[in-house]
């Protein structure tokens, strides 16, 4: 058993003490794993059971940690990151058209939509790409973060069709898109960037396949 091991077995085992000058201690050698390599008074219980964790989600990075290349290789069969970024894309521009919309019927901007669009965005790519590779998270984020300006940009179309009584393929069609930089800098505020921000973290965080202990477990055998 090594170190690492000892330590984890040491955090689900009954028989620890805790000892106010060293802290958290193993009950069978009195003190804390100092070994380097295998513990020599270790003794596996016989009717010992490891029990693995199916309702935590491990982070992405933390899941590669625990698996060799050769399971990695299979899950990375097992990706399509085209279809991950094509569904991606389509849900992303679908969440800045209800964006738009919400905008257009209320009166405002609601940046509560970009915390929406995020996960919106990062889950479809989960699903449909099985992604375990650091592209996936990428790519959802930046789709959420475009996502988010394009909803702007809708919004601002949908105020001007309705303040000119034009239609909304109209108003695109009619807009002098050189001032566009101007009118999303105008209606651009801090709040903004940081509804942005989280939907970008979202979008990466939630584009990655997802796997518990148990899971990895049984990926081992």
């Amino acid at each position: 058993m090594t170190r690492e091991q000892h330590l984890a077995f040491c955090k689900k085992c009954t028989n620890r003490e805790m000892d106010l000058k060293q802290g958290l201690i193993c009950s069978l050698t009195q003190k804390k794993a100092d070994f380097i390599n295998d513990c020599r008074d270790f003794a596996l219980d016989p009717n010992y059971q490891e029990r693995f964790d199916d309702t935590e989600i491990l982070e992405n990075h933390v899941m590669k940690s625990l698996i060799n290349d050769e399971v990695l290789n299979k899950l990375r069969l097992e990706q399509n990151y085209y279809f991950g970024l094509v569904t991606g894309t389509i849900t992303g521009i679908l969440g800045a058209i209800l964006w738009g919309t919400i905008s257009l019927t209320t009166g405002y901007q609601v940046g509560y939509m970009a915390l929406a669009i995020g996960a919106a965005v990062g889950l479809s790519i989960r699903f449909t790409g099985k992604g375990v590779d650091q592209i996936f998270g990428v790519s959802g984020a930046v789709i959420s973060i475009l996502s988010c300006l394009l909803g702007n940009f809708f919004s601002i179309i949908g105020y001007l069709a309705h303040q000119e009584n034009l239609g909304y393929i109209e108003t695109l069609l009619l807009f002098d898109y050189s001032l566009l930089p101007a009118i999303m800098q105008e209606t651009f505020s801090f709040i903004d960037l940081l509804f942005y921000g989280i939907a970008g973290a979202q979008g990466y965080k939630l584009a990655f396949r997802v796997f518990t202990e148990k899971d990895i477990s049984r990926l081992k055998n």
